[in-house]
């Protein structure tokens, strides 16, 4: 009762209180959003004085206190969606590839969250949000791992309704995913250690310096008009696609992946309902990657992104279906996976900046885009087992700048070069990493390990060891 009473009241009213009238009703707002919890006081009720003084505290946003709660609430549900999304990313790498390397792929996921989580609380965080004019922040010197004001509405209003605290969990998921991504393109044939090593300097320095470019209001967002990525199809997904790239250059493809005489040999994945579950999970969790970057419980937006995230998804996932059905003359299930993924990696951007139509009409050529791209790498030999370069880098390119031709407020020449910058940058340090990794300690596993698999060659242990067979 005490919630909806406030919350009603409280969201009309979220507006700066410069002009009189506006101050006013500020002022009456936040009576009504304090006169219940008074009533409570003056009647003994035990929990009321602590909840007056906790709403009395926030001053002249005590209005929107309950508006605050409800939203932290949804900011850290949207977080353990977007951890989950890790478990997705896991089984989907695991389900493509072969069984005498599952072991060693959830090792890689396994350090990807623990690695990410870690160095964005020591430094990333505050990399990220500098908040400052700076191309390259201070990335060991701003202000420790987090501010003064980590437990109070104080931290962003209404317009980032959560707490710092709520605000650093939530980024935190996001921080391991560009690595995550790497991890399918450059799954089977990886030295462990090595991929570690890329792993620490992708996630704790390049993806929080480059994502400050626009969402600690960097250069990109200095712009004239500034560039725009909702959630992250550039700064998150296409970072991870040509940050894969520019490793799998360098490492090459697995040994008989491509034979003499331009002719391709498959390698199927060993468990695809796993990867199909993988991909269900990425689906799920994917509402709070989106939904969450609404950063409030704010109705509207939270409606439009859950409802856009969704047609996309399942616009990518008919078109992949039925265009690969076409060009391979029988529907071919990891392109349907792939399509959607592809339908949430292109919507990204754009979730709370286009009407659903526009979602399905993104969604749709991104699930024809990516089966058009899978089938490219593979023709000039660059092996990605799980598709994440078409999927994260092509797509995430292609969802940032389309959104331009839907809304006027968006600038195609700003979304160019926010993509275009974006992504080279994550190529170069992929690429300067690996040659470096490559000539010191080595990138690659010798053939023999290789042939063997990880699992056994790098851990000693089987995944399925009452079930494996010699062959892989």
């Amino acid at each position: 009762m005490l919630l909806g009473f406030v919350l009603a009241s409280a969201v009309p009213h979220a507006v700066s209180g410069e002009e009189e009238e506006e101050a006013a009703a500020m002022s009456a707002s936040t009576e009504a959003a304090l006169a219940p919890a008074a009533l409570a006081v003056e009647e003994g009720i035990d929990y009321a004085d602590e909840y007056y003084e906790m709403v009395a505290a926030h001053g002249d946003h005590a209005f929107a206190f309950n508006f605050f709660v409800t939203s932290m609430l949804w900011t850290v549900i949207a977080a353990a969606l977007v951890f989950l999304m890790h478990l997705g990313f896991a089984t989907l790498e695991i389900g493509l590839t072969r069984q005498k390397n599952a072991v060693n792929v959830l090792t890689k996921n396994v350090f990807i969250i623990s690695i990410g989580i870690f160095t964005y609380f020591l430094i990333g965080f505050n990399t990220h949000y500098p908040l400052g004019d700076w191309i390259i922040p201070n990335v060991l010197g701003i202000g420790g791992p987090l501010g003064e004001d980590a437990a109070t509405f104080g931290n962003g209003g209404v317009g980032l309704a959560m707490s710092e605290y709520g605000d650093f969990i939530f980024q935190a998921m996001f921080a391991a995913t560009a690595a995550t991504i790497v991890s399918g393109a450059v799954a089977e044939r990886i030295k462990l250690g090595s991929f570690f090593i890329f792993t620490i300097i992708l996630v704790a320095l390049a993806y929080p310096i480059v994502g400050s470019w626009h969402w600690g209001e960097g250069w990109l967002y200095q712009l004239d008009t500034s560039f725009y990525d909702f959630a992250g199809s550039t700064v998150v997904h296409g970072f991870g696609g040509f940050a894969a790239l520019g490793a799998v250059l360098i490492l090459g493809p697995r040994a008989g992946k491509y034979l003499s005489g331009g002719k391709l040999r498959p390698i199927p994945g060993h468990n695809l309902p796993l990867a199909g579950i993988g991909v269900f999970l990425l689906w799920f969790g994917w509402f709070g990657f989106n939904g969450g970057s609404v950063l409030s419980a704010e109705p509207a937006d939270l409606g439009l992104v859950f409802s856009t995230t969704a047609v996309s998804a399942s616009s990518g996932a008919l078109g992949a279906i039925f265009f690969s059905w076409i060009l391979l003359k029988k529907p071919d299930v990891t392109m349907a996976l792939n399509g959607v993924l592809a339908g949430l990696v292109g919507i990204t951007a754009g979730a709370d900046a286009v009407s659903i139509m526009v979602a399905l009409f993104i969604g749709l050529v991104a699930g024809l885009l990516v089966v058009l791209s899978i089938l490219f790498f593979d023709k000039i030999k660059i092996d990605d087992p799980v598709g994440a370069i078409s999927v994260h880098g092509v797509v995430g390119i292609y969802g940032t700048v389309v959104i331009a031709f839907f809304n006027p407020d968006i600038s195609f020449v700003s979304q160019l070069i926010g993509a275009v910058a974006v992504c080279a940058v994550a190529f170069v340090i992929a690429v300067v990493l690996c040659l470096i990794l490559k000539a010191t300690i080595g990138l690659r596993v010798t053939p023999e390990e290789e042939e063997e698999g990880l699992d056994l060659a790098e851990h000693g242990q089987e995944a399925y060891p009452d079930f494996a067979k010699s062959s892989g």
